[in-house]
């Protein structure tokens, strides 16, 4: 059985099905979880909320599936859940010398063109279950009129989605309207409840993406004081109806279906003829790793390009199940790699793959970015919101500068050129050790409101600050 994380991530149709089959990765529901010992074959029965358990098959070869379930997604939670199962927790399933009929039945249906058929039960009819899945040495072609029925349904299903998205941004805009009608004060109050409801409502209709975005959204504002959280939340509901619009008026732009609905595969990225690719020296400047609230693990990484003359960053981004546990990391903060870099197709290409690694860089002080930003350390996140204003974090390098503590206010960050001038606030606690410290250069991400800090380099060396 050779099954990893990342295969499974990139079969999920949305963020939804991966969040929903970490649910169902629990060894309690399923009662039966078998795989054939000679072919790469797993199927078992999760008990869903009717009396009869869905039956749930996976070729783990070419990643064939079939579940009896009315889902209309593919694949569905259960065989994302089962493929799981296979890829963490392989010792799960007894192995076996025999398959049921329903599991031969399937196998049957989904032969090749002059594959031999399947018999009903192993070893029938003096023939194995090997010898019956052998694919033939050629296929025949795809005829033109299946392969029109197949463009059809594909464009049926697009235009579904479409129209299920569209009314999803109906109800969004109704649900924003009539937060701000009923008043911002009551809305921080029970935005978890709030939130979770129309969060729920934007799955159904499709806009995954989005939904997920709205149910983090409590988190975010009580992570501020108290008197921060009415302005966050205004500024929060204001990028999502720019979202909105800007879906409307070109709802098959890559970046904005990404935002509200799926994202495109690994596969989809690499073969995109219109991605940028960059080959260069790469530092990670730190990870920001956070579990959220629909059973998913978000892992982001930061990386910084050494090689250009403008800061460039890159964001390599992770889901796994939360059940799970956690995946020890193919990078470390402070690691230095040559490697090709394809990113997703957007308006600010932040987000990417890394498509080829070339080897390891050597340690050494980052190099000095042209031009100065000393004069407006915060130009990069005022140019990301011209392009994409419903962007919500942005990756800035500051100039030299120093962390002072206030006992009320907590942590800032505070330009060495101008100290009685440009301040900003920072999320979350920092070392006592960096207070009053000198840092040349600091790389951080700012949401509007907070500086998270992830590295800085100073007299003392390469500081690691995520």
């Amino acid at each position: 059985m050779q099954l990893d994380l990342k295969t499974i991530e990139a079969l999920a149709p949305d963020q939804a099905s991966l969040g929903a089959a970490a649910k169902l990765t629990k060894r309690s529901n399923w009662p039966r979880l078998e795989a054939y010992e000679h072919l790469p074959l797993i199927w078992g029965e999760c008990q869903g909320s009717g009396s009869n358990p869905y039956r749930v098959a996976f070729d783990t070869s070419d990643h064939g599936y079939k579940c009896t379930c009315p889902s209309r997604k593919f694949p569905c939670k259960h065989i994302l859940a089962l493929a799981w199962i296979g890829a963490t927790a392989p010792d799960s399933f007894a192995l076996v010398d025999q398959t049921p009929d329903w599991v031969n039945d399937w196998l049957g249906r989904r032969r090749k063109p002059g594959q031999s058929p399947i018999p009903a039960a192993a070893g029938s009819e003096g023939k194995s279950i090997d010898e019956a899945t052998r694919p033939a040495e050629s296929a025949p072609v795809e005829d033109t009129a299946a392969a029109e029925r197949r463009e059809a349904t594909q464009r049926k299903r697009a235009e579904d989605t479409r129209s299920a998205v569209s009314a999803a941004l109906d109800e969004l805009d109704q649900w924003i309207a009539d937060q701000l009608r009923l008043g911002l004060a009551g809305f921080v109050d029970a935005s978890s409840e709030r939130c979770r409801r129309i969060a729920a409502r934007l799955v159904d209709l499709k806009a995954t993406a989005l939904a997920g975005r709205i149910d983090e959204l409590p988190a975010r504002l009580m992570a501020l004081r108290g008197e921060e959280r009415p302005d966050a939340a205004i500024r929060e509901l204001g990028k999502l109806v720019l979202l909105a619009k800007a879906w409307r008026a070109a709802p098959d732009d890559a970046e904005l279906k990404r935002l509200v609905s799926t994202s495109e595969t690994r596969d989809q990225i690499l073969a995109n003829p219109d991605a940028i690719q960059v080959e260069s020296d790469w530092e990670v400047l730190g990870e920001k790793i956070e579990t959220r609230r629909d059973g998913l693990v978000s892992h982001a990484t930061w990386l910084l390009d050494l090689g250009s003359t403008t800061p460039r960053f890159a964001l390599l981004l992770d889901f796994f199940p939360a059940s799970a546990g956690r995946r020890s990391g193919a990078f470390a903060p402070g690691d230095r790699f040559k490697a090709r870099l394809v990113f997703y197709p957007s308006r600010n290409p932040l987000r990417a793959l890394v498509a080829e690694r070339l080897g390891d860089v050597v340690a050494g002080a980052w190099p000095v970015f042209a031009p100065n930003t000393a004069g407006d350390p915060l130009a990069a996140y005022a140019a990301f919101q011209d392009g994409a204003p419903w962007l919500a974090e942005c990756p800035v390098i500051l100039p030299a500068g120093a962390i002072a503590l206030d006992e009320k206010e907590g942590a800032w960050w505070q330009a060495a050129s101008d100290p009685h001038g440009i301040a900003l606030p920072v999320a979350g606690s920092v070392s006592q050790t960096l207070l009053g410290l000198d840092l040349a250069a600091t790389a951080a991400l700012w949401n509007g409101a907070r500086l998270e800090l992830l590295a800085s380099q100073s007299s003392i060396g390469r500081l690691d600050l995520s």
